[in-house]
């Protein structure tokens, strides 16, 4: 949704890059690029004032003028500016000191207000909390029935004793529902609120009615993201007319501009609380500004990436995959391989999951190509091997690559690359698991590369290693053999990069390649 804004800003900061201080006709610049970087992002005017005003102010502190690098500190101050106008800290859920907690739903037609019922309802379970959702929706045709259709999704049950369609009193049965709730033990009640395609004065009588009936702990108002300036004006009659706590966001996987998502907040003062970033029950969670902001400034969101995998992850199965990888719980199998990828398709979408990652913007185009399909693939070649195959993948020799191909539906081209990435992958995985790392970092210990008693030692036999590899040629001193070997080696090049997984089309003796690898000494034991 972020995605033009993003691309503006970071354009704006590299134009800072390499200034030793920012003169005042690097600011005002600056300033006036974000303004229409924020403007064409669809953010309200006056938004766009206070908070351009900000940054310039804070640009012309002695944080920048005393800064070694001013272009980081600019992009301190407009995250740090970001982060306000989204509403500063995260605002939680206040729950009922004693009887069910009362959460009361309210916003247009359209916007989403029954899909997001039972995803909230949905969170709340994994709270530890027992939510009953009641349909008060009864004017739009089939709610009833959609509410109850999510609700046996996510578990929840549904309170619906009027069947909808224009027929039955909604406040009578917000007012029963909380007598229901005691009844059965619920401690959180969540109304779904009958909506329209603009704000009359009748849904906003009937809204009000039922939030003096049920006297809701929190009532919060969800509004489509997409809808652009059309929020505000929707945001301030809701609450002029029935009054909420605060704004729940939906659609933000969306490719409009989310300039409301920006300016809710300080346009109505109420926080953002909720963001819905999805069609799947899952794709809910709470609104943190901080990260919101750190996303759009394509610094990743690395903290909601952990969280989802703590929530999807089998810590049992990971750490006997770690052991593993450490030689301490035998070796790494394909089997291991396909569940940590299966234990990863749990997070969701690929896409989302790779655009919570910092630098993610730059490589967007790549991401929305990305094929989502690819891991199903990769299980299906895995499963289409014998045991004995998935446990020693270099017994796997042409025949075997031609039946695994032919079972899985795929080419023997693709069981190829399967194979090859795969010892690419566990012998990267290994050197990070005992502290190899990609190369080694110098000066920690333990690593290749660093210091200390027999690293002169250790340098000599690397350097033998590779010579020996190589076949022990070196580049001759005759420049008319020098130019024969620079030829032979452009044309290996060639043909390298015309296969970009680097296998042949005829059959690899894994032995043989496995012997002229550059291996850590004690890795051999993981080839037997």
């Amino acid at each position: 949704m972020f995605a033009t804004l993003s691309d503006r800003l970071a354009d704006t900061f590299k134009n800072l890059r390499g200034k030793g201080r920012l003169s005042e006709a690097d600011i005002d610049a600056t300033a006036r690029e974000i303004r229409i970087a924020l403007l064409e992002a669809d953010v309200a005017l006056p938004v766009v004032k206070d908070f351009v005003a900000a940054v310039k102010e804070r640009a012309r502190g002695e944080e920048v003028s005393q800064a070694l690098n001013p272009a980081q500190q600019v992009v301190k101050i407009v995250n740090d500016e970001l982060v306000e106008i989204l509403g500063g800290e995260t605002r939680r859920l206040r729950y009922a000191k004693t009887g069910p907690t009362v959460i009361m739903l309210a916003g247009l037609q359209g916007a989403g207000k029954t899909t997001l019922a039972a995803k909230l309802a949905l969170w709340l379970k994994e709270q530890d909390k027992s939510p009953l959702l009641v349909a008060c929706d009864l004017q739009r045709p089939n709610a009833v029935q959609q509410l109850q259709v999510n609700g046996d999704k996510v578990g929840v049950p549904v309170y619906a004793p009027e069947a909808g369609n224009g027929v039955g009193d909604p406040v009578g049965v917000a007012r029963a529902s909380i007598e229901e709730a005691k009844r059965k033990l619920h401690d959180v009640v969540i109304v779904d609120t009958a909506g329209r395609l603009g704000v009359d004065a009748e849904m906003m009588g009937q809204a009000a009615a039922i939030r003096d009936a049920v006297q809701p702990d929190e009532v919060l108002f969800v509004v489509d993201a997409m809808i652009g300036q059309d929020a505000l004006v929707t945001a301030q009659a809701f609450l002029d007319g029935v009054g909420y706590d605060g704004v729940v966001l939906t659609k933000l996987d969306g490719d409009a501009r989310g300039g409301a998502a920006l300016s809710i907040r300080q346009v109505t003062g109420r926080p953002v609380m909720f963001a819905s970033s999805g069609e799947k029950m899952t794709d809910f969670d709470v609104f943190h500004p901080d990260r919101m902001a750190s996303r759009i400034l394509d610094m990743g969101d690395v903290m909601t990436l952990i969280e989802q995998a703590e929530k999807a992850f089998d810590q049992e199965e990971a750490l006997k995959a770690a052991q593993k990888l450490t030689g301490q719980g035998g070796e790494f199998t394909l089997d291991d391989f396909l569940s940590q990828m299966q234990q990863i398709k749990k997070l969701g979408s690929m896409t989302k999951i790779l655009k919570m990652l910092p630098g993610a913007g730059q490589i967007r185009e790549q991401l929305e190509n990305f094929d989502e399909r690819e891991i199903d693939r990769v299980e299906a070649i895995i499963r289409s091997m014998t045991p004995a195959e998935r446990d020693n993948p270099k017994i796997i020799d042409g025949s075997r690559r031609a039946r695994i191909a032919k079972g899985s539906g795929r080419t023997v081209a693709d069981v190829n690359g399967l194979v090859d990435r795969f010892f690419e992958a566990r012998k990267m995985m290994m050197q990070m698991a005992r502290g190899g790392g990609f190369g080694g970092v110098p000066g920690m210990p333990g690593m290749p590369g660093m210091g200390g008693p027999g690293a002169g030692k250790r340098a000599k036999a690397k350097q033998a290693q590779k010579a020996k590899s190589k076949g022990g040629q070196r580049r001759s001193g005759n420049p008319a053999k020098a130019a024969q070997e620079a030829a032979a080696a452009k044309e290996r090049a060639a043909a390298q990069a015309a296969n970009p997984f680097g296998i042949p089309a005829e059959d690899i003796d894994y032995e043989a390649a496995a012997a002229n690898l550059d291996l850590p000494k004690d890795f051999s034991k993981f080839l037997k």
